[in-house]
């Protein structure tokens, strides 16, 4: 399956960081990276006072199931010093999000596929657009089209 994951960090080696979570991920096994796409420097969302993040998406195929996915990318975030006490929205070393999973909807405990706000961050949908343009969210339509409506 195709699965598309979003990447972000804000804290330390920001770059290297995302770089190093992808190299991760390749060597997981069931996953095979695709595509990367490039990086950009984006404002906080939620809690603006913090640092600007870098963000990008990377596509992968999975044998995965979605909750499987989920772990492997916890487990990366876990592995590259990646702490969940802080706060909701807050800075972050790393943050690696299942954005959309072939055309699945789960809604699960912990898991919400495709990501719940997709359809209305720009810093997400726009590293999505790089890599598939037609990708089509399910429930809210192509990324092209989410972007186009975003001001």
């Amino acid at each position: 399956m195709r699965a598309y994951i979003g990447l972000g960090a804000n804290l330390g080696p920001r770059e290297a960081t995302l770089l190093r979570a992808v190299d991760l991920l390749a060597s997981e096994p069931g996953i095979e990276v695709l595509e990367l796409s490039s990086f950009r420097e984006t404002d906080p969302v939620g809690v603006t006072d913090q640092p600007r993040f870098v963000n990008g998406a990377v596509a992968v195929e999975t044998t995965l199931s979605p909750r499987e996915l989920l772990d492997a990318l916890l487990r990366v975030e876990r592995d590259l010093g990646r702490t969940r006490d802080g706060e909701r929205w807050g800075p972050r070393t790393l943050d690696l999000d299942l954005l959309v999973f072939a055309d699945e909807v789960v809604d699960e405990e912990c898991l919400r596929v495709p990501h719940p706000r997709l359809h209305e961050r720009r810093f997400a949908l726009e590293p999505l657009a790089e890599l598939e343009p037609d990708l089509v969210i399910p429930g809210h339509g192509a990324v092209s089209d989410l972007l186009a409506e975003l001001h």
